[in-house]
Order: C-alpha cells, then sequence, then structure tokens
C-alpha cells in the first residue's frame, strides 16, 4: 500500500483542512470627537410659510403605528409623546399619490398643535408633464389649501435612489415635475405650503444628488434623510457632503428622516444619538429634524430603527428632545 507521506503532501493537506481566519471587525469611530460645523448659517431664511425658529431647531418623528387607521395613528404619535415627555413641533406622515392630505389624523394632529411634514410620493414624472393627473394633482392643491395652516410638503423625497429612476427618469424630468406640480398648486392658491426637496445623504456621497435639484427659487427648505444603516459612521460624516451643498444656499435645513440601526447595539445607539445631537446644534442652518422611529416589516437588523424597547438608545433620544434647543 502506497503511503502519501510526502512534504508536498503535508502541505496540501494543512491547506485543505483549514480555513482562513475571520475579517477582523470594522473600527469602532470616534463619536467624542467635536462635530465639524458647516451649515452655520443662523437665518433669515427664504422659509416659505412654515417658518423655521429664530433660535434652535423643532423636533418631529414619523412614528409607525401597529394599523394603518385613524386610532392607530393617534396611538403611535400619542404613545411616543407621553414616553419622551414632551408634545411633537412636527409630525411626518406619508401619503400615496392619490391618497387626499387632510385625513381625519391629519386634522386631529393640526387640533392638537402639531404641524404636519407631508411626504407625497408622487408618481412618473413624464406622465405627470404629459397632464394624465392635472386633476389629482389639483385635487391635492385644495386639500392642502382647506388645511389652512402651514404644511412642510416633501414631493417625492429620495428621488435620487436608483431603485426610483424607472419613475424618476432623470433629474430634468424631476425639476420639470417639481416646477409643473408647483404651478397647480399655485392656480389653486394654495400658499400655505412650504416645500422641501428631500434626497438622501447617499445620493451626495455619490455626487448624484444636486442633479435633482429644482433651484433656489423652487424650494423653501432643503433636506436629507441619514441613516447609519449598514454603515456606522457619525452622522456628520455620513451626511457631510450634504452639508457643505447646502451650506451654500439660503435656505433652513430639515433632517427629515434620521435612524441607527438595532444591529449596532444599545450602546452604539446611544453614542451615536449623542453626537447627533451635538452636530444638529453646532449647525445652525438646521432648523428641524425628524427620528424614523420604525421597523418596516421584511427588514433585516440594518434597516430597523425604532427605539422603543431599547432603554439606552430611547433615554439618547429622549434627551435630545428635552434638550431646551429642541424645545424653540
Amino acid at each position: 500500500m502506497r503511503r502519501w507521506s510526502s512534504p508536498l503532501f503535508a502541505v496540501l493537506l494543512l491547506a485543505a483542512c483549514s480555513s482562513p481566519p475571520p475579517p477582523p471587525p470594522p473600527p469602532v469611530p470616534d463619536l467624542s470627537a467635536p462635530p465639524r460645523a458647516v451649515a452655520v448659517d443662523a437665518g433669515p431664511f427664504e422659509a416659505g410659510p412654515y417658518q423655521p425658529p429664530a433660535k434652535g431647531a423643532y423636533f418631529g418623528a414619523w412614528i409607525k403605528p401597529d394599523e394603518l387607521t385613524h386610532v392607530g395613528r393617534l396611538t403611535a404619535v400619542g404613545g411616543l409623546e407621553e414616553s419622551m415627555g414632551r408634545r411633537l413641533d412636527f409630525i411626518n406622515t406619508y401619503r400615496r399619490f392619490d391618497q387626499i392630505m387632510g385625513t381625519p389624523s391629519d386634522q386631529a394632529f393640526l387640533a392638537d398643535g402639531a404641524s404636519l411634514m407631508i411626504s407625497w410620493a408622487t408618481g412618473d414624472n413624464r406622465s405627470i408633464l404629459a397632464g394624465e393627473h392635472d386633476d389629482l394633482i389639483r385635487k391635492q392643491a385644495v386639500a392642502i389649501r382647506k388645511i389652512k395652516k402651514p404644511v412642510l410638503l416633501r414631493m417625492r423625497w429620495e428621488m435620487d435612489r436608483p431603485n426610483l429612476q424607472a419613475t424618476m427618469w432623470s433629474g430634468e424630468d424631476y425639476i420639470a415635475a417639481w416646477r409643473y406640480v408647483r404651478k397647480k398648486f399655485r392656480e389653486e392658491r394654495a400658499d400655505n405650503v412650504s416645500w422641501v426637496w428631500c434626497p438622501t445623504a447617499e445620493g451626495f456621497i455619490r455626487g448624484d444628488a444636486p442633479a435633482f435639484y429644482p433651484g433656489d427659487d423652487q424650494v423653501d427648505w432643503t433636506c436629507v434623510d441619514v441613516y447609519a444603516g449598514f454603515e456606522f459612521k457619525p452622522i456628520g460624516e455620513l451626511m457631510g457632503p450634504f452639508l457643505d451643498w447646502a451650506a451654500q444656499r439660503p435656505k433652513p435645513i430639515i433632517i427629515g428622516e434620521f435612524g441607527v440601526a438595532k444591529a449596532w447595539g444599545s450602546e452604539q445607539r446611544a453614542a451615536w444619538l449623542k453626537d447627533a445631537e451635538r452636530t444638529f446644534k453646532v449647525n445652525r442652518q438646521i432648523k428641524a429634524v425628524a427620528y424614523f422611529e420604525s421597523d418596516p416589516e421584511g427588514n433585516g437588523p440594518n434597516q430597523q430603527f425604532q427605539l422603543s424597547g431599547d432603554k439606552r438608545a430611547f433615554r439618547a433620544l429622549k434627551s435630545l428632545g428635552r434638550d431646551p434647543y429642541f424645545n424653540p
């Protein structure tokens, strides 16, 4: 019987049986370093009917209800406000293209003293420009006019996402549709709208988001959605390219959505939120912030951002919300 005892065979056998060492964990960023102040203009700004505070910033949120009903929405907002020990200055709410504004829950929030930021998922830009949705657009304008209070309107937020390219077509198409819709609102005398342009932080990192900007004459608030999701970095680093860009424009900034994923654990989530608070405060052009209090269905832990149930992280958000700076 042949015996496999050569040195070469021993090397091959060792290589086959051993596995490569696991990659080292990514380095934990330094969240204690002073945040970079970029957007330091404190105003006054050209902001439309929804005026920013003279000092500090408004605090709001999207809170995903257990059920998307009138009672479910009121219960979700009321529960967060009770846990935070404060009222929300404004409430982010999402609407499909054909879902008429001014729902019973909208009216209830307004009656309770909150303002609305409506995130409106408009449709295909070229079909808008072809006039296929004129009646719907006019109905929406009338519905918002009837609210009779200033409203923040995020028309097709995150328009720079690659998965929306099929309906956005291009930056030029989006800008043309924005101007078209705003003209229809003006014709219907919906003059209580502050128009909010809100791409993603990733779009500024890639460099393609600015191509969707309709212009200073068309936008009242600039905005960004920023998450520590698949990457755990300081919020100032994640939205740094946006802040550099926004600082050059005479507009207040709203952080339309921000969140830190469950995947990073309670301690790091709390540290990230404390850093976010400091970053918002040194960038004085940021005049409103809204946490994304939601675990969207089907998402893994890197895309789940709800803080309730995570005591340490929630305390950090509560500290932010109770800071006098966010209670103008």
